[in-house]
């Protein structure tokens, strides 16, 4: 197949689905986008990634429309056709949770999403942000974005960050699975079930990243009450309640010797010691109940 060489998308209002698509492709490619409805001869060149319009989906010709679908098609957009030609879409269908909103929201409108989501018509309003208002719109504007544009240098950052989320995400989760201990300590109504990661050579970069998405995949978030891994910044640990669980309070340990920080919220404190028992004894003393 022939290098694509352009990207082209409606003119008009712009939407999360196209926007992020472009993100993708832009990060993909390093191409300029058009903003115009598709010709014919764009449709049938292979070179042009045509992107939420032209009525098909024809990923050999690079067309990633999804307006031609039946009306009881399952909820899915240009940005899910985009990251199926990626070969990311089931990570990104597992691992980001504003996915699947964002194709409900795109494909069936805000009202049904808010009664899908089980939430009152407003609250998808007030999920807006300046951030959203404002790329959107300004993308909207553009009718040729190309390298060195602002707006196209923030579209690859957004497009590279996603794919390296999703790419690095995996590597994470491996590295918890081979790694993770999962444990009970005290006795009696101080037992609490904890994550326990050692320090490894070498180290990662954030050691505490996945363990969370691990612990839910594993089944066995309603045994976990607390986290324990590396510190980045020294040779401690980090002690936290996963799920802001209600029984713990770390802020109850703040005045321990071995402790150099203890949030006043109480959900994550930092510690010097490397001694397993009494990384354990921390959470107890952490304990409310």
């Amino acid at each position: 197949m022939k290098k694509p060489k352009v990207i082209v998308t409606h003119p008009g209002s712009a939407h999360k689905d196209d926007f992020l698509a472009c993100c993708l492709l832009i990060y993909r490619y390093h191409l300029p986008v058009v903003r115009r409805e598709p010709l014919e001869q764009d449709l049938s060149d292979p070179t042009v990634i045509v992107v939420d319009a032209g009525g098909e989906h024809e990923p050999s010709r690079m067309n990633f429309d999804h307006h031609q679908f039946p009306r009881d098609h399952e909820p899915i957009c240009a940005l899910s056709l985009v990251l199926k030609e990626l070969g990311i879409y089931e990570d990104a269908k597992a691992f980001c949770e504003w996915l699947e909103p964002a194709e409900w929201f795109d494909t069936r409108g805000p009202f049904e999403t808010a009664k899908w989501m089980g939430v009152p018509r407003e609250v998808m309003a007030k999920l807006n942000s300046p951030i959203d208002i404002t790329l959107l719109r300004r993308f909207a504007q553009k009718r040729h974005l190309r390298q060195r544009d602002p707006i196209w240098e923030v579209m690859r950052m957004i497009g590279e960050d996603l794919v390296m989320y999703l790419r690095t995400l995996r590597e994470k989760l491996d590295y918890v699975a081979r790694n993770a201990q999962f444990l009970q300590v005290g006795e009696g109504a101080q037992r609490t079930g904890l994550v326990f990661m050692p320090r490894t050579d070498p180290l990662p970069d954030d050691p505490s990243s996945g363990m969370g998405r691990y612990i839910e995949m594993s089944g066995k978030k309603d045994e976990v009450a607390a986290l324990i891994y590396p510190d980045r910044r020294g040779p401690g640990y980090g002690l936290a309640r996963f799920q802001d669980n209600e029984n713990l309070d770390f802020s109850r340990i703040e005045a321990e010797e071995d402790v150099h920080f203890a949030h006043a919220r109480g959900f994550v404190a930092k510690t010097s010691a490397v001694d397993q028992t009494r990384l354990f004894e921390l959470v107890l003393l952490a304990r409310i109940s």
